[in-house]
């Protein structure tokens, strides 16, 4: 571990008692708090810091004074991803094999493919809080829905969970069953209404700010803490509080075309991509913003209001969090990772591509002025974006780069290398990386008497400090599949089929929007990259959909 981070004493040490008790006070002293906050598909360029023109001064705070991780990875859509984040192993490993609304016939009841997080991983919570962290969480759980897989029995002490992938953001049409409809717990306890002024990324924000202030009250502020932060926006249904929605108005009239090439261009400006960068074309099944008809645009750019509304109203939320980080004096010495679970969202949800979309489609009042509203069920469709994940190609469910090429940063007085992070990173990378920052060893293959998955990232704290000039070796493949869609990363080159069964060969560094297809030209390459594909998908145990069941 680099210099900076060496504790004062051996944490194992200190948690036996072995050291005086100042020595221990001085060590928990030395340890950061953690903050970790998911957007819930958030589009790579909707942030300022990132070239987005939405208002969200606090995250751009904490991105411009820190780390721009502009080439973290994740999965192409959320309940992988978050497995990922919480385990540091494979979405495989880890139960999500796939998503488990979305399951093949052929996935069910195989390994790998539960639905939910397995009890053979040791989660993030659960090795901090062995490690003397209190752990906290407040947001969008989406890693099963049975009691025993709540998150305050898969080490958070204190939480507050949507157990679904999904809801209401205004807390309408709630269920005690979760397998009825949507439901919310607190520590473990199903709850049976929310407040009437509910709104997602208010109470997730809210509850944490309780959780972080009960909790250091009830721990007489000695323990570091960890808390997730994981808010549903700006996930569909678009719903909004009306004066964030008005102060959008009009601003989107001018079309997705318009507003990717604005980004593109911003993205330059701010070094996030180079200007000779080739963009990918937008695949439009609707077609240009020129051929939709004077309703149709109405519509569209409303629905794009009421995106920004929601990205602004969960960065106005991070400020609540910020100011109260700062007012208990806890924020010098917290590590903030904030990311996004996926890249943005394609689906055209008013026409309902998946049976449970369809039927709350059919009962929303989606007319234009009550867009936005608890009633509505609306989403923004591929061409905003694709607006927001350009250059990349095409968007979440996909295992192309605008799938899973994600909005990335952290923020934290020790790191010594800021600004822009191009190194390419993963979203396993986050658990052996705070594991790194608090001085708790990884489990390996056991972890308080049962056998766990061993952690597959690499920690960042080397790269963050300038120790080193990358996370992962250019030799260390890395793949990805879901719902069939498939990838191999290999430094800098990257095989990508997108459900079709058939592989596509790109020089990512030099063609980050994977524009040219060296397949035939880099044949050898490319049967050299499949081979470590399949040696992949036999190690985390890949079984392939027999079924497509979702292609946005």
């Amino acid at each position: 571990m680099h210099h900076r981070f060496r504790p004062i004493l051996s944490l194992a040490a200190a948690l036996l008692g072995a050291a005086p008790p100042g020595a221990v006070a001085a060590a928990e002293r030395e340890r950061p708090n953690f903050l970790i906050i998911v957007a819930d598909d958030l589009g790579y360029s909707d942030l300022g810091a990132f070239g987005g023109e939405i208002a969200t001064p606090n995250l751009d705070a904490i991105a411009n004074g820190g780390t721009k991780l502009t080439g973290f990875h994740t999965a192409p859509t959320c309940s992988p991803t978050r497995s990922m984040l919480l385990t540091g192993t494979d979405n495989h490993k880890a139960g999500l094999g796939s998503m488990a609304e979305l399951l093949a016939p052929n996935q069910k009841g195989k390994p790998g493919h539960e639905g939910y997080l397995r009890g053979d991983v040791a989660s993030l919570a659960e090795l901090l809080g062995a490690g003397g962290y209190r752990t906290l969480f407040s947001g969008k759980w989406h890693l099963g829905l049975a009691p025993s897989q709540d998150p305050h029995l898969r080490g958070f002490q204190h939480s507050f969970a949507l157990l679904q992938g999904g809801h209401n953001h205004f807390g309408k049409n709630l269920s005690a069953d979760p397998a009825k409809g949507f439901t919310y717990t607190r520590d473990g306890k199903v709850l049976e209404g929310l407040p009437a002024n509910f709104y997602s990324s208010d109470y997730f924000a809210g509850q944490l700010i309780d959780q972080l202030k009960d909790s250091a009250k009830a721990e007489g502020g000695k323990k570091p803490f960890f808390a997730y932060l994981a808010f549903t926006a700006p996930h569909w249904p678009l719903q909004a509080p009306r004066e964030d929605i008005a102060r959008y108005k009009g601003r989107y009239d001018a079309g997705f075309d318009v507003l990717r090439a604005q980004r593109l261009e911003r993205q330059a400006q701010l070094g996030l991509i180079d200007p000779a960068v080739v963009a990918h074309v937008p695949i439009l099944k609707n077609g240009s913003w020129d051929s939709l008809t004077a309703q149709e645009k109405r519509s569209a750019a409303r629905d794009m209001e009421i995106y920004a509304a929601m990205v602004d109203r969960m960065d106005q939320n991070v400020g609540r969090v910020i100011d109260a980080l700062k007012r208990s004096g806890d924020y010098d010495n917290t590590v903030i990772l904030f990311l996004a679970d996926n890249g943005a969202e394609g689906m055209d949800v008013e026409k309902g591509s998946l049976p449970q979309i369809r039927q709350a489609v059919q009962n929303a009042d989606n007319s234009l002025d009550n867009r936005g509203n608890a009633s509505s069920y609306i989403g923004i469709g591929p061409g905003w974006a694709q607006a927001a994940t350009a250059p990349s190609w095409l968007y979440k469910a996909y295992a192309t780069e605008g799938g899973t090429h994600t909005v990335a940063f952290t923020g934290y007085k020790g790191f010594t290398r800021k600004g822009v992070a191009p190194a390419f990173t993963h979203v396993t990378d986050v658990v052996p990386t705070l594991l790194d920052l608090a001085h708790v060893p990884q489990p390996g293959t056991r972890f308080q008497g049962r056998a766990v998955t061993p952690i597959r990232g690499k920690s960042w704290v080397p790269y963050l400090t300038h120790s080193a000039s990358l996370v992962h070796a250019g030799n260390e493949p890395i793949g990805t599949e879901l719902f069939g869609s498939r990838s191999l990363r290999l430094g800098d080159w990257k095989i990508m089929d997108l459900g079709d069964g058939v592989w596509r060969l790109f020089d990512v560094a030099r063609d980050p929007g994977e524009t040219q297809d060296l397949s035939l030209v880099e044949a050898e390459r490319k049967e050299k990259l499949i081979g470590a594909w399949e040696a992949y998908a036999r190690d985390v145990g890949v079984i392939l959909p027999d079924k497509q069941l979702y292609r946005p």
